[in-house]
């Protein structure tokens, strides 16, 4: 063999070589107006869409209307292709025989084929799923940094206002609950109540949004879980109502108690509810929710049940629900990561949570927990004390806000109690050192100085006084106040507080 075919029949060889070894898929086609034909595909080309290594090179055809997951793409793709003649790394997301999507980058080269009947077109392809699936767990997980630090934001914000509201509803309680005791004609009773109970509202929603808006370490007692079911449901009451969405309350009685952490546990139902909330509305524009909960003794587990009307959940995403990132929502509108929270979770507090659905038959969200050892009693029958109890009794109030000092001083003094006020932490020692007092109720926060500094003074000049300080506060959740509190062993009442429950404590005290 001449040396020069020697040389051209070596080079053959090794651009043959090449092509069957190299890690990126090499396709040569044919492109007409119509249709594409595939002349050449190296095995790496017919791995990566499914095929096995030894398939006829036409079994490969990535250009088929077929094999673009989004179709107006092909389009795209190749009027750019025949503008240009070339691409370079243009992206795409593609199928494989199996169906299953894929993104691909495609670098190709088109040119005029010599018998004139179309044009030949070179490409090579390369796999950067597992890049962009990076890309994006990258991005999400920015976005979840983003949003928590907007949730810290909001935190501040929250517990800022809910301790301006908690104030004027204390007030607003414990002047309406004064006025319900006395003597009324119906119409100024039942206006009277409308106040109380509209107030009582306002402050759950109040308490209701510290508990989420606040950071918390994790705390776990024996917890009533229809209780934390029925509290988280009342965060969304409202939304539901506006949104069409009815609630259906199938929680059993007498459930046994469970170990963990309520404010976990609320944050598990809460991204249950909300998702589904958002199928039935997409779905239907309307939907009910049904709650359930039962015992099963033999295997020691309460059991929740979440159940809505909505499309339900297809098998196959069935599978992958709780899998980290994974979203079935439009882009921008989930992070998919609520129910792998949810799983942790609940996985946390040695339970499972399992899904159950039928096409088109809505969805069953399953919570199991173990049940905890105590059982859980209903709250006895509240006995009406005499109003009057310990009555002479001096009692210091320390508040800064003067309506709510007032309220709670004339409400104390129809009790029998002597009364005297104080503005901050800083008066109430003045006070302290000129009279004496058998309870002293201080609120936590105020100016000059605020609670805490004026129990620390306390403890050290009259130690007798600093267990009978019954601290009022609106603003413990998620912060050092609980920890203070805790330390103290005083008794303390969450703002807005019951009028009735203060002097409950106040008679204990003087007791």
């Amino acid at each position: 063999m001449p040396p020069e075919a020697a040389a051209a029949h070596a080079l053959a060889e090794a651009l043959l070589r090449l092509f069957e070894s190299v890690h990126e898929g090499i396709y040569l086609g044919s492109l007409r107006a119509d249709d594409d034909a595939t002349l050449a595909a190296n095995p790496h080309l017919k791995l990566m869409f499914g095929h096995p290594p030894g398939a006829e090179p036409g079994a490969v055809r990535p250009l088929a209307p077929e094999r673009f997951v989004e179709p107006e793409a092909r389009g795209a793709f190749l009027e750019q292709l025949r503008r240009d003649g070339a691409v370079t790394d243009y992206l795409l997301r593609l199928r494989r025989a199996d169906d299953s999507p894929f993104w691909v980058e495609v670098t190709a080269d088109l040119h005029d084929d010599p018998d004139g009947s179309g044009q030949r077109l070179a490409m090579l392809v390369r796999d950067v799923s597992e890049r962009r699936r990076r890309d994006e767990q990258r991005r999400d997980i920015y976005n979840q940094v983003l949003q928590a630090e907007k949730l810290a934001a909001l935190g501040q914000t929250v517990s800022g206002v809910a301790h301006e509201l908690n104030n004027p509803l204390a007030t607003i309680l414990t002047v309406s609950e004064k006025l319900a005791d006395r003597s009324l004609d119906k119409p100024t009773r039942r206006r009277v109540k409308t106040i109380l109970q509209e107030s009582e509202r306002a402050a759950k929603i109040v308490r209701n949004l510290l508990t989420f808006a606040r950071k918390r370490h994790t705390t776990r007692s024996m917890v009533d879980l229809n209780q934390v079911v029925r509290e988280t449901f009342a965060l969304r009451a409202y939304e539901q109502r506006v949104s069409n969405i009815t609630t259906i309350d199938g929680l059993a009685a007498g459930l046994p108690p469970v170990f963990g952490d309520p404010h976990h546990l609320k944050q598990v139902l809460l991204n249950l509810i909300i998702n589904a909330e958002q199928a039935m509305l997409a779905a239907r524009g309307h939907g009910t929710l049904v709650m359930r909960s039962w015992y099963d003794a033999e295997r020691g587990v309460v059991t929740l049940e979440l159940n809505d009307d909505g499309p339900g959940v297809p098998e196959e995403v069935q599978t992958k629900i709780f899998e980290p990132f994974f979203t079935t929502k439009d882009v921008g509108k989930g992070t998919g990561l609520g129910l792998t929270v949810a799983y942790a979770i609940v996985e946390d507090h040695g339970g499972r949570i399992r899904v159950e659905s039928e096409p088109g038959e809505g969805a069953s969200f399953f919570i199991e927990l173990p049940a905890g050892q105590a059982d859980v009693r209903p709250a006895p029958d509240r006995v009406e004390e005499p109003a009057v109890d310990g009555a002479g009794a001096a009692v210091l109030v320390v508040e800064d806000e003067p309506a709510l000092a007032t309220a709670v001083s004339e409400a104390l003094e129809d009790a029998g109690y002597r009364v005297e006020t104080a503005a901050d932490g800083q008066q109430a020692l003045e006070r302290v050192q000129q009279s004496v007092y058998d309870v002293v109720v201080c609120d936590l926060k105020m100016p000059r100085m605020d609670g805490r500094a004026f129990y620390l003074e306390i403890a050290r000049t009259t130690p007798r006084l600093a267990q009978r300080i019954v601290f009022v506060t609106g603003d413990v959740a998620g912060t050092d106040a609980a920890r203070f509190l805790e330390d103290t062993g005083c008794r303390w009442l969450a703002k807005p507080f019951r009028l009735r429950e203060l002097l409950g404590v106040i008679r204990e005290l003087v007791r």
